[in-house]
């Protein structure tokens, strides 16, 4: 309920092409953006990319396998905190990421602001004020789509955790993409990217384990919640 089909309906008009996703029977949806030549696609629906569902293994399959050049992030401002989970992770991607603050205008009818410039200094990306149902905002959201700018790798942990990914990126090869995102599923122990587990990344888990009182995968999604805390204290005032 983020605005997300709305949006989509609005950037692609009556381009849209609609089928399931291979081997589900989940909407697919691709289209033209209006007077471009950007291609769109309409992925499920989620709040992560730590795949417990279809829909998450299919975008994340998506963002690995067809390497999109721009992801629009669209996040409901009236739940900040549960959308930014997933930014948190889309920021680890290699592929430009723009969010599209959507329903901001009712934050402020309840006396709520969101500075944009600050939550963009936080994410280290381009944040843009849209109302989907208002068809406000759209027009910058096209031009930002249109730069080759890229975001910028913010520090989202602490400096144990940080200085682990850094190890455990520097075993990759050159042509490894997304390398922080998955440096961090090792961590994790994610099954899926068991191909790339090493004995070295079982040693840095082992001794930065030491630094803990739980396992990673849940200090790791502590530290996530840390820093949206952080995030929206920075950039919201009432």
């Amino acid at each position: 309920n983020s605005g997300k089909t709305t949006l989509f309906n609005l950037l692609t008009g009556m381009n849209a092409k609609i089928g399931n996703w291979p081997g589900v029977t989940i909407e697919k949806k691709t289209g033209k953006i209006k007077n471009t030549d950007f291609e769109l696609t309409d992925l499920p629906g989620i709040y992560s990319l730590s795949p417990y569902s279809i829909e998450e293994e299919i975008s994340r399959k998506y963002i690995f396998d067809e390497k999109p050049d721009v992801i629009i992030n669209i996040i409901d401002s009236t739940v900040l905190e549960r959308s930014l989970y997933l930014t948190t992770q889309l920021l680890e991607i290699d592929s430009k990421v723009i969010i599209a603050l959507n329903m901001a205008d009712i934050l402020e009818k309840k006396g709520i602001q969101i500075d944009v410039k600050k939550l963009e200094n936080e994410l280290g990306c381009k944040v843009v004020k849209i109302s989907a149902l208002k068809e406000t905002g759209i027009d910058e959201l096209v031009e930002e789509i249109k730069k080759l700018d890229n975001k910028k790798e913010i520090k989202i942990f602490d400096d144990v955790l940080e200085n682990a990914i850094t190890n455990v990126k520097k075993q990759f090869s050159k042509e490894e993409i997304n390398k922080r995102f998955v440096a961090i599923k090792l961590l994790e122990d994610d099954k899926r990217f068991i191909d790339k587990t090493s004995i070295k990344v079982k040693e840095v888990q082992v001794e930065i384990s030491k630094n803990y009182d739980t396992d990673l995968e849940e200090i790791i999604a502590t530290e996530r919640y840390n820093f949206i805390e952080d995030v929206k204290k920075a950039s919201i005032t009432q």
